[in-house]
């Protein structure tokens, strides 16, 4: 059963390969380099924003209230992603994506905006979390209406591709965060980073809000757009795919404690290492950039030569390099070091993000693809996201091992290869007909 789909940006005619524009992909990828910006800049001035909100005689009294508002907004994500989520798969892509990136920039918006607690009391406490835990609630819903529409939109041939600038944008997010955190440290002293540099950091990420919600504004709907009925082509019910949310469960746990180990650079190399400021900022650059140049290789290799050749063999590569690289760190303690074994460790897991991503996404029908694909992405990240660092940062101190972030990283890296090896084959062409059956392409 083939349509010829007619869109705002051209007609393709059956057996043709669909077109993406350009600023279709940027207003679905938005979405996620917003949230990696707040989460860093969040990271970086959780000081200053435990002072603002949660002001204290013991410093260290503050800062444990500002980790634990920003925690709080993990516990919202697995709702948001179940709400937000089956939005997209009953309403549609575009109306579930436009509610996450619109409550995303509202919640941001207040909290930059909301006052002290010298200024209202209690309120603004309250405040914080509440926007906190608003803002999770945002972000758990945004990944698999935005990852979905990539899949469906996308030519077929090119979806690891087009996946792979979700990882990307983010990255780019990463790299934006760093440098705008190192530049407000070096223009503002310690009262302006309280009064008003965080709360720059954040303005300068709500910013794009009006954009993209412009730009989401003009999408094309990919719900029921030109698809095969995908009903009628698998089984029906989700215990079919209890296989397949084990192993995504699997991989993006491993996947997301890499990835917090990486942003934990920064941390690790100052408080552990005692390695000066501006080498550890320099880590979370590193890691910025590195993401941004090789998340898209990775989604065009695996176009390429398929999703698990592209998935397993970076894996392999990072289990092997996790204990030499931080022994690296450890044992020179130089700038030369930290941004080198940073980069080893990046690159493996940029190369196979895309991969990881488009393998489960293109593993679920299309009927339950948006809410399945937010609801296990979205649990992963608090589980593992949400106790990654403060798991490392025990383990040193329980230990007095410098290398304790290698062992959880390389236990994670572990899981996650076996799974990669137990996931079958999704790309179009490379799955056989049994795989092809949960892959109808926009025709």
């Amino acid at each position: 059963m083939a349509h010829a789909t007619a869109t705002k940006s051209g007609v393709s005619a059956v057996g043709e390969t669909p077109r993406l524009p350009v600023s279709h992909v940027a207003a679905v990828v938005i979405g996620n380099a917003l949230q990696f910006y707040d989460f860093l800049t969040y990271a970086f001035f959780a000081a200053q924003i435990g002072r603002t909100f949660f002001p204290s005689h013991d410093a260290s009294t503050s800062l444990l209230a500002s980790l634990a508002t920003f925690g709080a907004g993990f516990v919202t994500r697995p709702i948001g992603a179940v709400v937000i989520g089956t939005m997209g798969d009953r309403v549609g892509r575009k109306p579930a994506m436009i509610l996450s990136f619109a409550l995303m920039g509202f919640a941001i918006v207040g909290l930059a905006l909301t006052p002290s607690y010298a200024a209202i009391g209690i309120a603004a406490p309250i405040a914080a979390i509440a926007f906190r835990l608003l803002q999770g609630f945002a972000l758990g819903g945004e990944v698999g209406p935005s990852t979905a529409y990539l899949i469906e939109a996308a030519p077929p041939a090119r979806r690891g591709f087009f996946v792979s600038l979700q990882y990307a944008t983010q990255d780019a997010a990463v790299l934006a965060a760093g440098l705008i955190g190192l530049a407000l440290a070096n223009i503002f002293d310690a009262r302006g980073l309280d009064q008003w540099g965080w709360r720059i950091a954040f303005m300068v990420g709500a910013a794009i809000v009006p954009f993209g919600l412009m730009m989401r504004g003009r999408l094309n709907e990919t719900l029921h757009e030109g698809a095969v009925v995908e009903a009628d082509l698998g089984p029906s019910g989700l215990r079919p795919y209890a296989r397949v949310a084990a192993l995504a469960l699997a991989m993006l746990g491993a996947g997301t404690i890499a990835t917090y180990v990486m942003s934990y650079m920064t941390t690790y190399a100052s408080a552990t290492l005692h390695m000066a400021a501006n080498l550890a900022f320099g880590a979370t650059v590193t890691v910025g950039l590195c993401g941004v140049l090789f998340d898209p290789l990775g989604g065009w290799l695996s176009d390429r030569f398929g999703r698990k050749r592209v998935m397993i063999a970076p894996w392999a590569i990072l289990l092997a390099a996790v204990f030499p690289c931080f022994w690296v760190i450890t044992h020179f303690r130089t700038g030369v070091a930290l941004f080198g074994a940073t980069a080893v460790l990046t690159i493996p897991g940029a190369i196979a993000s895309a991969s990881v991503l488009v393998t489960i996404t293109e593993s679920l029908p299309r009927r339950v693809r948006s809410g399945a694909l937010a609801t296990l992405y979205a649990l992963a990240i608090s589980t593992f996201g949400g106790t990654t660092q403060f798991a490392i940062t025990w383990l040193i101190r329980a230990t007095g091992d410098p290398l304790a972030p290698a062992w959880y990283m390389a236990g994670a890296v572990a899981v996650g290869l076996v799974a990669m090896m137990l996931m079958r084959e999704t790309a179009p062409g490379r799955s056989g007909p049994k795989g092809a059956a949960l892959l109808p392409a926009i025709a």
